[in-house]
């Protein structure tokens, strides 16, 4: 369990599926019908869905491109966090709006991979919480002609190292979005 004394709940973890940032994402459609399926079962649950928007010189402040994607739609007063680096932790409200709901226990899904999504699992399970990766419900765009793995590679090889992480006190794990227990 969470090494976070008296945090019990459990919150979905939205990250960055904006406009521009899955345009051309490996699965981007799969991977938009799995998180809205997780939203809509948080939300029956009465389970917190925490909404995590990136910006920064290539994605400016509401423009198109910045905007989440229109198949997903915050409702209030589900929290929104902005953030303008990798880790959504780093320089952004979302410890203190997890204190404030007592989760110890967040469930990833979102975008990039190779990105975002990697320093956020690392960065909430180093601050002590309990973190799952959802297995098909994150994405990330080819690069591969940049010399990197194409994306499916990059997301089983997420998928697996994530697998294998431990620490004192709390768990890492990656669940496919039909197994997901909140």
């Amino acid at each position: 369990m969470t090494s976070l004394p008296h945090r019990p709940d459990t919150a979905l973890l939205v990250v960055d599926m904006q406009n521009s940032v899955v345009a051309k994402a490996h699965r981007r459609d799969d991977v938009i019908a799995n998180i809205d399926a997780l939203i809509r079962r948080a939300r029956a649950d009465g389970v917190a869905v925490i909404w995590v928007q990136h910006s920064g010189d290539n994605l400016v402040m509401d423009s198109t491109g910045w905007q989440y994607v229109p198949e997903l739609q915050r409702r209030e007063p589900e929290t929104l966090v902005h953030k303008r680096y990798g880790d959504s932790f780093e320089d952004t409200a979302l410890e203190s709006e997890l204190a404030r709901l007592n989760v110890g226990r967040l469930i990833v899904t979102g975008a990039q991979t190779d990105a975002c999504i990697r320093s956020t699992i690392h960065g909430a399970f180093t601050r002590g919480y309990d973190t799952v990766l959802v297995s098909d419900a994150h994405t990330t765009e080819d690069l591969s002609e940049y010399g990197l793995p194409p994306p499916d590679k990059v997301i089983a090889h997420t998928n697996m190292y994530w697998r294998e992480q431990t620490a004192p006190g709390r768990t890492a794990c990656v669940v496919k979005t039909k197994d997901i227990e909140f």
